[in-house]
């Protein structure tokens, strides 16, 4: 969310934002009501000065006066009334549009309208030249009995998986190996609940707009989240952070659920794109200061990278477009992870600034040295999703004879260099 004050006074960059982000929002419209309610609320302060200064002299009024005082005063609070009746319905229209408004882009970043227009930053790792016909990680598990993902169909529908023995002790593995690399580097291990309120969904940014990515539980008001940020968000939410609490570093680890309503059919084979999923979310709150909200970006960049490193896992980093990136980043970089079966990189982890878009929908929010109250910047990016990551973790390390050699990071947590 952008402040009313910056909207007013950066029309022309806003308006670029808009265009840049492919967004459909009427600005105009919210600039009239904008001015709308300002006057309202202007009258209003005007209308209330006046009654209490007819209530203040009232006492001292001659008793013939204040009858006529008095149905004054009466008068004057009817039309409060009338324009507070009309400033709700005009407020809430304002905020409406607010919400729908996108945060202001990095100036750095590609142009574009959607993914197409993504820009490929660097390339890590070598990909694998194989002397055999390399096999898919459906082929690999069904050869080595890890999953049973035809009968879990049977049980919950399309897009579901039910690992079971060396794969199934491998995810579990890998994510508490990914907690302790994250806390040696500072992070706060929280286990966050997937269920949550809409107002947490709107905090994200997540509300309005994907409303049917969720999984909803009508009954209770509540929601399944698809990432461990929703809950991480507004956990501080209404609070003032003292400048000393500052960074919080947290490491969020959650169950999570997507409809995926939008993917159209893509990837229903294997574990690429489920329904429901484990992740572990690095989650960042800061100052609102530009350069320390880069330097915590590059930093769980690098974070990500470290791990995909220690998994020998080739990937590339991605400079998302203005039109991939989302509605309230700032900036995002993806890092993809090469897939052999497919002859292509598939993204993995996204790291993403939102600088205060966030904590204004939140009301995060912390006190400087000035001792003045200032919105934070907040920060997120991927550390391990499972079972996505272990696409290109089985098929880059696959055999000839269809095992999987364990990278060397993996092998002590495992008892052995193979799967």
């Amino acid at each position: 969310m952008l402040s009313l004050a910056f909207i007013r006074e950066n029309r022309g960059v806003v308006d670029k934002a808009i265009a840049d982000k492919n967004v459909a929002v009427d600005l105009d419209a919210l600039l009239a009501l904008d001015a709308e309610v300002r006057e309202a609320k202007t009258k209003v302060d005007r209308l209330r000065a006046e009654r209490n200064a007819i209530s203040d002299s009232f006492k001292s009024a001659d008793p013939a006066e204040r009858p006529a005082l008095g149905a004054k005063a009466k008068a004057i609070g009817a039309e409060i009334a009338e324009i507070e009746g009309g400033l709700s319905e005009k407020s809430d229209a304002l905020n409406a549009l607010l919400l729908r408004l996108p945060g202001i882009p990095w100036e750095g970043a590609p142009v574009g309208p959607d993914e197409n227009s993504n820009i490929v930053v660097r390339q890590e790792g070598r990909v694998p030249q194989f002397d055999f016909e390399p096999r898919d990680h459906v082929a690999l598990i069904e050869m080595n009995d890890w999953a049973d993902l035809g009968r879990i169909t049977q049980v919950s529908g399309s897009r579901q998986y039910c690992l079971k023995g060396r794969l199934a002790l491998l995810e579990q593995a890998l994510m508490f190996w990914a907690q302790q690399r994250l806390s040696a580097e500072g992070f706060t291990m929280m286990t966050v609940p997937a269920l949550a309120r809409p107002s947490a969904f709107v905090a994200t940014g997540h509300f309005p707009g994907h409303e049917e990515e969720a999984y909803e539980i009508p009954k209770d008001e509540l929601y399944l989240a698809g990432t461990g940020e929703i809950a991480l968000t507004s956990l501080h939410s209404g609070e003032i952070l003292e400048a000393q609490q500052l960074p919080i570093l947290y490491a969020g680890y959650s169950p999570c659920f997507r409809r995926e309503a939008g993917s159209a059919g893509r990837d229903v084979r294997g574990l690429l794109r489920v329904h429901q999923f484990y992740k572990l979310e690095q989650y960042v709150i800061c100052e609102d200061d530009p350069e320390v909200s880069a330097g915590w970006h590059a930093k769980l960049l690098a974070n990500a990278e470290m791990l995909l490193n220690d998994l020998e896992i080739p990937y590339q980093v991605i400079e998302a477009s203005t039109g991939d990136m989302g509605l309230g980043k700032y900036r995002m970089n993806d890092i993809e992870s090469w897939v052999p079966s497919l002859n292509k990189y598939r993204e993995t982890h996204s790291c993403s600034t939102l600088h205060d878009w966030q904590a204004r929908r939140a009301n995060l929010r912390w006190r400087d040295g000035e001792r003045k109250v200032r919105f934070v910047h907040t920060l997120n990016n991927t550390a391990l999703a499972s079972p996505r990551i272990l696409v290109p973790l089985l098929e880059n390390h696959q055999t000839a004879d269809g095992r999987v050699r364990l990278p060397k990071a993996l092998q002590p947590l495992m008892g052995g260099e193979f799967l």
